[in-house]
């Protein structure tokens, strides 16, 4: 017989940002983060079109390199594929 699971092991995750623009020669996302991420940090990119994990290895800042997004701050990241506005972003 099978387990159930409590509803903390159902929980689905949270988004941890969102996808506002996309900078398509360049290859950068700009999300808008709903906590702190470090740079470094593994992120899940899901949406209509898109599926992939990636880590955020360059992040930006109003043109300058920062270590970390801040919750509520839009941030320029460097990603590995396409990603489309309102794409959400979660922690892998």
């Amino acid at each position: 017989m099978a387990e159930k699971k409590t509803k903390s092991e159902e929980k689905t995750p949270k988004p941890i940002g969102e996808v506002t623009h996309y900078y398509d020669k360049a290859g950068v996302a700009v999300v808008k983060f709903s906590k702190n991420v470090a740079k470094g940090t593994e992120v899940h990119f899901i949406g209509a079109h898109t599926d992939f994990t990636d880590t955020l290895s360059s992040m930006q800042f109003d043109h300058a390199p920062v270590e970390k997004a801040e919750k509520g701050k839009e941030v320029g990241v460097k990603v590995s594929q396409k990603v489309h506005e309102g794409d959400r972003v979660y922690e892998a």
